[in-house]
């Protein structure tokens, strides 16, 4: 087998991942743009389905929203053809099922149509065979789109802003994960959360990225992705930054992400029956502990809460990793080694988690308030 092939392994059936985080400008439109273009480059065929209004994502690739014949918008609720609505892109074998302003009333729109949760599972289902991997842009919200991204898709995935306010959401969308598994999706599982906009030269970037790590063991890119000029403004160019600057942190950055994703599938054809599969979706639970002699974190009580939704209680593996590591080289931030693989300590008890109906206030940095 060639190298390109072991690092960036094509799966054998498609994957449909909904890129989601009900907060804004974490960096969901930037890492399905750069995601999809580097698995594309490495030979994947993958579509992006922008459900976004912004249309950030259809505008990334290089297509102009306001000159194509269909977008995602006539698909829900004019129930135009997918295959009508799939424009190239400035990427070979990456293409793009535009958005579109108009799908900002899409949610009032759909309100009285029958099995409104599942229009964009429906519509999509034609023409998912065609491709390797399907990336679907969700809004930042939790409404409906959301609602037809989660039950369109095999697995969501999770960029989180290394910031506090990113940290908020979290527990709230992972809720509403569950939630869509219990009545809509029994197949959605948790495919791994991107630590973004990773800034080596703060303590608050070091403490969010390990409070995450800490408390998801194993479900966490090793890669994180650092704040990046070329990354930012790769967009205003129609392009990818793997086409804009293929050598600058971001895209080397990205790379590396894409790299983990696609060989995710030959960690779940490795493991052995009886083992915990990717498939099972379930957490293990961690003690999450502020840098310090500080008490643990509020944080513990929101994210235990969300987990005991996405898998119950299972045996807790105490983690320690250092802090995340952007990938590259430039000199503008402060120089950090790669974080190592989560080591397992051995497993504790299984304890009963709260249920999700009481959750906690969240985390906050140094005791302050909000």
């Amino acid at each position: 087998m060639s190298a390109p092939e072991t690092e960036f392994p094509i799966p054998e059936t498609t994957r449909v991942v909904a890129v989601a985080n009900q907060k804004g400008g974490v960096g969901k439109s930037t890492t399905v743009v750069n995601l999809s273009a580097w698995l594309a480059l490495e030979g994947a065929k993958v579509l992006i389905v922008d459900l976004d209004p912004q249309a950030n994502a259809t505008t990334g690739v290089g297509v102009d929203p306001r000159r194509v014949s269909g977008n995602i918008y006539q698909i829900l609720v004019e129930d135009l053809a997918a295959e009508d609505a799939i424009e190239p892109t400035a990427v070979k074998n990456l293409y793009c099922i535009p958005s579109t302003i108009d799908l900002a009333g899409a949610e009032i729109e759909l309100v009285p149509a029958f099995s409104r949760e599942l229009k964009l599972r429906q519509g999509l289902e034609p023409v998912i065979s065609d491709y390797d991997y399907v990336f679907i842009d969700c809004p930042p919200s939790l409404g409906l789109l959301t609602i037809n991204a989660l039950a369109a898709a095999a697995e969501v995935l999770v960029p989180i802003q290394c910031e506090y306010y990113a940290l908020e959401g979290l527990g709230q969308l992972l809720k509403n994960v569950n939630l869509v598994r219990l009545s809509l999706n029994r197949d959605l599982r948790l495919s791994g959360i991107v630590l973004t906009m990773y800034d080596g030269r703060t303590r608050l970037a070091e403490q969010v990225a390990n409070e995450v790590r800490n408390h998801f063991p194993g479900r966490v890119f090793e890669s994180a992705v650092p704040r990046s000029v070329r990354l930012a403004e790769a967009p205003s160019f129609g392009k990818p930054v793997a086409l804009h600057d293929p050598r600058s942190r971001g895209a080397v950055a990205y790379k590396a992400v894409a790299g983990e994703f696609a060989r995710q599938v030959l960690k779940v054809k490795s493991l052995t029956e009886g083992e915990t599969t990717m498939q099972d979706d379930i957490m293990e639970e961690s003690a999450i502990s502020i840098p310090g002699d500080a008490p643990a974190s509020p944080l513990d009580s929101v994210l235990e809460a969300a987990e005991a939704g996405l898998g119950g209680s299972v045996a807790s593996e105490p983690t320690s990793s250092p802090p995340a590591s952007p990938v590259g080289s430039e000199t503008s931030y402060a120089e950090s080694t790669p974080t190592d693989a989560v080591a397992a300590a051995g497993p504790e008890p299984a304890t009963e988690l709260e249920p999700l109906a009481t959750v906690a206030e969240p985390w906050r940095p140094h005791g302050g308030e909000s």
